[in-house]
Parts: structure tokens; sequence; C-alpha cells
């Protein structure tokens, strides 16, 4: 989304002056009880803190006990904090989208019929089903359908793309947006979303963060991580019988301090934000998730379905040889194919005209009595009638039809299937009963889409075109690009039966689509993406909508779904790492006045019990600050296979995880008996 929000750095200061104050606010009980292992550690924090001012009133030394009721507090501020920090982008995002909403007035129609008669009414007062009219330099007040008229829409303020689009009444392109703006003509559009419930109310909620919900894979990492907290709690109390067999007495603060850095606290801290980030990330790349589960279910799809048109190749198919009948000569052919043209407005009719200039110097023109017979998507013909003379082109099938021709020569049959086996489309061309011969046309295969291809397969991602050519065509183009599978002559109905079929089976499934006969394929999809310029009934069954209407974004999405769960793999195994460490600098500090064997143990050389205890809870508290930019920003993706994935977590995240404690603990422990503080 081309917004003000897009050029904040992480560092910002405005979100990190409002983070700040936002950390503070959510160390409120009611809000952490979400945490459960953040919240663990704020009952503990109040708890060292009240025995530690206990301590000081009473007169009894409290230094120590205070210094790590503090640090115990950080901790729990630091993951507040990161949370905010991720609340915090989203929220510069929402603040840029309200400045695009103004006071708007809508004109209410009495009688969709009659343009004339209208009652000028605020937008917010507006209902589902009313019907306005909207003309040039007015704003859509509210979502709605076109059901007459078309006109160029400027969508900048939701896509900000600053290009007008067409809408029209009828087709995939009747859906409208509130908050856009008419640039020419008008429109009688009936609204569908009743006040608060447009699509930029639930954009800003959701860029906010406001109607994030835990994912289910959040819940069961809270549900694992609150398991592991239980374990721990209990291992530590059972500590202070083995301390009281042995003549040593464990102060309560340090009890909590063995506990805090043993427990899962980094993970704990940055779990949200890397939540947050991920649909932050979504949001950056134009496209709306209606819910995490959405980002998510796309870092686990391994079925991509993907339209050919568009997609696969550039979607414009163009003209690229003449082929002559047998006794025909290639000059006729074109003329021929020129006149029957004339009425071919698609970009394969004016592809064609093209050619033929470029080739033999045709200059299209319609004689005079003619009769220009437009191309049609029932008839899937186009053609002239004139001077006592007939003049066809169309699809192979529709010209033959045409002819009343059951018995094609041989010649042709063959070149129309070598055409449709190199991928291209045969179109017939037919002059006064007479066939004359067949086009050529060629859709381009985009240049890199069969490495991308070749990188998701590497992912384990099975890619699936759905085309509606015949399936010779259909088995070259999937040849060309590198898909694994592709689905010919598809219909609505083959797509959702496909989608069914590959659930079934246990996969889970991703598509795009923009049409209403989208629809029921988008909802039943794991991941359906639909397009802005498409249908409200396709936006409403998709669970994301790509502001930028770009079909391969599909690919882009999967990877920020795959980001996401290799970010919080990496950073759950770097914060399960860290306890390893943590537990050489505390255990040993505890035990080694009763047990000197213990001191073996000490492979730090901490200086002293204190200065080990006090060190361990530090760097437990600051890791999380340094991570914060990684949870933000993510894991750097790359496309290899879940084997050398799990390995180069391990070795980094996990080797790491056990490595980064020991010299960090190690430094601040130098620090602190510099400053003889312990």
């Amino acid at each position: 989304m081309s917004t003000q929000a897009d050029t904040l750095s992480l560092f910002d200061g405005r979100i990190l002056s409002r983070a700040a104050r936002d950390a503070f606010v959510k160390l409120n009980p009611l809000t952490l009880m979400r945490n459960p292992v953040i919240f663990f550690t704020e009952v503990v924090s109040a708890l060292v803190s009240v025995l530690g001012v206990a301590d000081a009133v009473s007169g009894r030394p409290a230094g120590f006990e205070l210094a790590i009721a503090l640090f115990l507090w950080l901790t729990v501020l630091f993951a507040t904090f990161a949370e905010a920090v991720a609340e915090g982008r989203g929220r510069a995002r929402a603040e840029s989208l309200r400045r695009t909403r103004t006071e708007t007035i809508a004109k209410k129609l009495a009688d969709p019929k009659d343009r004339r008669r209208y009652t000028k009414i605020p937008a917010t007062e507006l209902r589902a089903g009313d019907v306005v009219l909207v003309e040039a330099g007015d704003l859509i007040p509210s979502d709605g359908d076109v059901i007459e008229g078309m006109a160029s829409v400027n969508e900048s303020a939701i896509t900000g793309e600053s290009a007008p689009v067409i809408r029209e009444a009828g087709g995939d392109r009747s859906a409208v947006t509130g908050g856009t703006l008419v640039v020419s003509d008008w429109l009688v559009v009936r609204i569908t979303a009743e006040p608060g419930s447009t699509f930029l109310d639930r954009m800003i909620r959701l860029v906010e963060g406001a109607e994030r919900r835990k994912t289910p894979n959040e819940i069961a990492l809270d549900i694992l991580l609150a398991g592991l907290t239980l374990i721990f709690l209990i291992a530590v109390v059972t500590l202070v019988g083995l301390a009281h067999y042995s003549g040593t007495m464990i102060p309560v603060p340090v009890l909590v301090a063995l506990l805090v850095c043993l427990i899962p606290t980094t993970i704990g801290g940055l779990l949200s934000a890397i939540g947050i980030a991920g649909m932050d990330r979504l949001v950056r790349f134009n496209v709306l998730a209606t819910s995490g589960r959405a980002v998510e279910a796309a870092g686990d799809v391994d079925t991509l379905l993907l339209d050919k048109t568009g997609t696969i190749t550039f979607g414009n198919r163009m003209a690229a040889a003449f082929i002559p009948a047998p006794g025909i000569g290639e000059r006729r052919l074109a003329e021929a194919a020129v006149r029957a043209s004339l009425g071919d407005e698609t970009p394969e009719g004016r592809s064609i005209l093209a050619f033929a200039r470029d080739r033999y110097g045709i200059v299209p023109e319609t004689m005079k009595g003619g009769t220009v017979v437009p191309f049609t998507a029932q008839t899937r013909l186009s053609g002239l009638d004139a001077e006592g003379h007939q003049w066809r082109k169309g699809a192979v099938d529709s010209v033959l039809a045409w002819l009343g021709e059951t018995n094609p020569p041989a010649a042709f049959t063959a070149a129309v299937e070598r055409i449709a086996r190199a991928g291209g489309t045969p179109l017939a061309v037919a002059e006064d009963k007479t066939l004359l011969g067949v086009i050529e046309l060629k859709d381009i295969v985009k240049p890199s889409i069969r490495e991308r291809f070749a990188a998701l397969r590497r992912m384990g991602i099975r890619t699936v075109m759905v085309t509606g050519d015949n399936r010779l065509t259909a088995a070259a183009i999937a040849s060309e690009a590198g898909v694994d599978d592709f689905i010919a002559e598809a219909t609505p109905q083959d797509k959702l039966a496909y989608i069914r079929r590959v659930q079934a089976e246990g996969r889970l499934v991703a598509m795009t689509g923009d049409g209403t006969n989208d629809a029921p394929a988008l909802a039943q999809a794991d991941v359906g993406v639909a397009m802005q310029s498409g249908t409200q009934a396709a936006r409403e069954a998709a669970n994301m909508v790509d502001l930028d209407s770009d079909p391969t974004k599909l690919i882009e999405i999967v990877e920020i779904g795959k980001q996401l769960l290799i970010t919080r793999g990496a950073l759950t195994t770097f914060s399960i790492a860290n306890d390893v460490s943590k537990y050489f600098a505390i255990l040993p500090a505890i035990f080694v006045t009763s047990y000197p064997e213990l001191a073996a143990l000490n492979v730090m050389r901490l200086t002293s019990p204190q200065s080990a205890i006090m060190s361990a809870v530090i760097f437990n508290a600051i890791i999380i600050v340094l991570l914060v930019p990684l949870a933000l920003r993510g894991v750097r993706f790359k496309p290899i296979g879940a084997a050398q994935l799990l390995r180069r977590n391990l070795l980094l995240y996990g080797v790491g995880g056990v490595i980064a404690p020991f010299i960090g603990i190690k430094l601040i422990d130098l620090a602190l008996t510099l400053l003889g503080l312990v």
C-alpha cells in the first residue's frame, strides 16, 4: 500500500515513543493473562518486589532482591514493548488510511430507475440495500455493486495506485469500494455494507491489530509454553527440599530468578509481535488478510491453484502466423482474416489486424453496405457480410459448425493440432463456405515463472494451472511453465471439486479468483485470495484480498506465510536453547557453597553467585529487546526443503541459542564486577 506508513522505519521515533507508553498500559494483568508465560513472570515479579520492599522496611539488606525485582519487571516490560512496537506500525498505517476518509454526502435514489430524483444524506446513514447515484467528482459513499452505468474510478485511497480503473454493471468489475473517487461518467450503486462494516473500516481495524485473534498454532504454542512453565515451577519447588537436606537456604528471590530464567520468556514475549508483524508484512504487499489464521495457513499450503492467463502467461495472445489450407494462398487467407476481424474488439482480434498490416501491408477497411458481425462469447465468431460475400473467423469448432463441415482437410487438422500442442490457440478462417486456413495465436509464458515454480517445488508445494483451454494447449503451456499438474477446460464446478479432492487427501490449498463464479472455490480453499477489482461476492468469500489485483502475488503470500512460521519456529528454538546456558549460570551459583564440586560447572568463571544470578536475569530481559527487530522483520526466507530448513534452524538458532547466553552473561558479569555492583 503506497501510504506514508510504508516509509516508517522500524526505529521511527513516533512509533517507539507511543510503544513505550503502551508497554506500561499492557502491564494490566487482565491484558497479560492472554500470554501465560509473561503473566506468570509479572506475578512472580510482584512477589519479589513485595519481599524486597518488606526487607527494606524492616531494615534488612534488600538491594539484591530489589535489583532482581527490577530486572524481572523489565523482562515483562520489554515483552509488552515488543507487542506495542508491532501494533504501532499497524496503527501508523491505520492513521494514514483514516486520513483518506472524509465526511461524504450520498445521493440516495428513491427510484433506482430515476436518476434525476435523489436526496442528499450523510454517508453514515446509508444501510445495506440503499441505492445511490455517484457522478464524476463524487466519492463513492460506501461499498456496493454497480447496477447501472460505467465509469472510471480512482482507487488510490485503497490500493495506492493512481491509475483509474473501469467499474461497470454486470460482470466481474461491478464491485466498488467506499472512499474511492469517480473520475468520469456516473454509476448507480446498490450499497452492500452496513455503517462501520465497510471494506475500509475492516481494513483499518485489521492493520491496527484490533481484530487479531490467536491462530491455532499460536494457541498450541501457548499451551506448550504454559506446560513448560508448570514443569519448571515443579522442578524449582523441589529444589527447596534438596537445598534444605543439604543445609542450604535458598532465598525466594533467587528461586524466582532461577524459574524466570528457565521458562521460555523470550518466545513468550515475542510470540504476539511475530503474529502482528506477519499481518503487517502482508499489508505492505497490498494484501488484506481477514485473520491471522489465513496468514498462517498460507505458510502451510502445499497446493497452489493458479490461473494460466495473466499469472503463468502474459495473457495477451497475439497473432503469430497464417497457415493456409491446401490450394489457398497465404495473402488471400490474410485478407480474409482482416475482414473477418473487423468486428472483433478483443486484443486477439486487434493483434490479427496488426500482424496482417506488418507482414503484408494490408490496411483494414469496412466495405460499403457491409454488415460487421461482432465477436461474442456465445458464438465465438466474428465476421463481415458485404458485396454478396461472407467472411468468418473464430474458434475452430464454431467455424466448422458455421460451414457445416464435418471432415476438414487433413493438412488443416494437422496444423490445428500442432498449434495446440505447442501451447498456441488456433483460429479458423472461412470465406463463402470455404475453409481458408488457420491463424496461430501465441500466449507467451512469463520468463521467470519456471524458476519460481521450481523454487516452490523445492519447498514441497505442488502447482496446478487452471485454464479454459483444451487439453493439448493446456499440456503444452504446463510443460513450458514447469507446473506439476493442470486442469483444462475448467469450469467453476471443476475447481471446487479439485479443491475438495485435494483437501480430502490432507493437503492445504490456495487459489486466486475475481468473479462471482469463483466464490465457491475461494470459500472452500484454505487460502482464498480475491482480487480487489473483482466482485463483492468473491471478496466476501475469500480470506484475503489483493489490493493490486495481481494473481501472481499468491506466490509472495505463500512466502510471507512461510516466513511467519519459520520466524516463530526459529525464535522458539532459540528461546528454549537459551535455557540450557542459563542453567549453567545459576544452578552452580546456588549450590556451590554446599557442594563445592559444582564449581566445575561454572564454565563461564563468573565472579560470584550473586553476580551469576544477576547476570542471567539481566540477560534474560535484554535478549527480548535485542530480538524485536528479527521478530518484526522475520527470519530470511529461502525456498529450501523441510530437512534443510530444520538443519539450518538447529545450527543457527539452536546452537546459537546455547552459545549466545554464555557470551552475554559473561560480558554482563564483567560489567557488574567492574562497576562494583556485585
